[in-house]
């Protein structure tokens, strides 16, 4: 392709393309590289349903993610671009980490497990997600969370908790940051400092914290990172014995004797920075996206500034119409719907025509599917119509219809 112009400075945030052939030409530019680019790549992990898609579309400005109360709403890898003067962020957001059993049972891909472990190969930084309003995941790390971290120890890494709106009782946080730090954040034990107008037990405030000297926490300090080195030599000791890299392009659970340690930890004292946030409204989102952008190092951009997703037209519509199948239908019911597009195309007046065929298993699911006097359905298309409008800026027209597996 040609040169392209540079994107218009009045969209701050560019949008995907509805057309198939327009977003290809657009990934296939070459990158209009400032004088001094720099870039970061960010791989977002945690536990399904921690947020990972809503923080991503907010650092992106956009909606081009899917994501629902459901777990698994992610199914593959997906890239988002934020390009901000001379700095390019890659967004990376994966599926949740998941144990196979738990992929078998929602009956997931092979690259549900695969993905957020490719991810991690390509990261500059790594955000963990946790959904704070869960009360029971809230207070440690998955398993497969820190199976990932200890792979990676030399990635730097940063614990972001999520949902802190939904706390009426913000002394919680204080908790929790203890727990999944393991005391230590950036090589420093924290220490934690209040409002001094605010009791620690009644403030509906975030907590602030800050660190104390290595000095002061010297033999505590030694006992942590002497188990943290452990995890990082026993991980690294098992990939050099076979010859491979870090990560094994063949999908499987690592043999017990590799993580032994990790079962003993809650956390993980390797976090270098904190952030406390609402995603779903935005709050406090612009402080981490600062500070990402301040991460960045230099080196040429991957993408053209007119790029906001690597992701196809077809795709971004699959994921917002499954994203309302997860919401409004019931248990496993979503997972067993499959998606067919039988027309895209542009209508008489520039709008856009989508109809999807939703293929369903047996006559029940397509009844629930449906709703009483077809009421379901169209509250699925009346809503993803107006979050595909506002993908693409475009008039959207969707049509969808139910048909039973034959």
């Amino acid at each position: 392709p040609g040169p392209m112009p540079p994107a218009d400075p009045c969209l701050s945030v560019p949008k995907p393309s509805a057309r198939a052939e327009e977003q290809q030409q657009l990934l296939r530019h070459q990158p209009d590289q400032p004088q001094s680019p720099r870039v970061l790549k960010v791989a977002i992990l945690g536990a399904p349903n921690a947020g990972k898609s809503t923080l991503s579309n907010q650092l992106l400005g956009r909606k081009v993610f899917a994501g629902s109360k459901k777990v698994h709403t992610t199914r593959c890898q997906a890239q988002g671009i934020v390009t901000s003067e001379d700095t390019q962020l890659i967004i990376l957001d994966t599926p949740g980490l998941t144990s196979p059993l738990k992929a078998k049972r929602h009956k997931l891909d092979e690259s549900m497990l695969k993905d957020p472990w490719e991810s991690m190969k390509h990261a500059d930084i790594v955000l963990v997600l946790v959904d704070v309003s869960d009360h029971w995941t809230r207070n440690c790390l998955s398993q497969e969370v820190l199976k990932c971290l200890s792979q990676f120890p030399q990635i730097p890494s940063v614990l972001v908790l999520n949902k802190v709106d939904l706390l009426k009782k913000k002394y919680i946080l204080l908790d929790l940051v203890a727990e999944l730090t393991e005391g230590i954040v950036n090589g420093q034990k924290l220490k934690v400092r209040f409002d001094p107008e605010h009791n620690s037990r009644s403030s509906s405030k975030t907590p602030k914290i800050s660190h104390v000297s290595l000095s002061e926490i010297r033999a505590y300090e030694s006992h942590s990172l002497q188990e943290t080195e452990k995890v990082q030599d026993c991980s690294l000791h098992s990939s050099s014995d076979t010859g491979s890299s870090l990560v094994s392009d063949k999908v499987q659970d690592p043999k017990p004797r590799e993580y032994k340690y990790l079962k003993k930890m809650k956390g993980w004292p390797g976090f270098q920075e904190i952030f406390m946030l609402a995603a779903l409204h935005g709050e406090e989102v612009d402080t981490l996206k600062q500070y990402l952008l301040m991460q960045a190092k230099p080196g040429p951009w991957k993408f053209h500034s007119g790029v906001l997703t690597n992701q196809s037209p077809q795709e971004i519509c699959d994921n917002i119409i499954r994203e309302k199948l997860l919401e409004y239908l019931p248990l496993e019911v979503p997972y067993g719907v499959q998606q067919v597009t039988e027309m895209w195309e542009e209508g008489p007046s520039g709008e856009l025509l989508i109809m999807q065929k939703l293929v369903v298993p047996r006559k029940s699911h397509m009844m629930m599917l449906i709703g009483r006097e077809g009421k379901i359905i169209s509250k699925i298309a009346q809503e993803a119509g107006q979050d595909l409008m506002n993908a693409f800026l475009c008039d959207i027209r969707l049509k969808l219809r139910v048909e039973v597996k034959s």
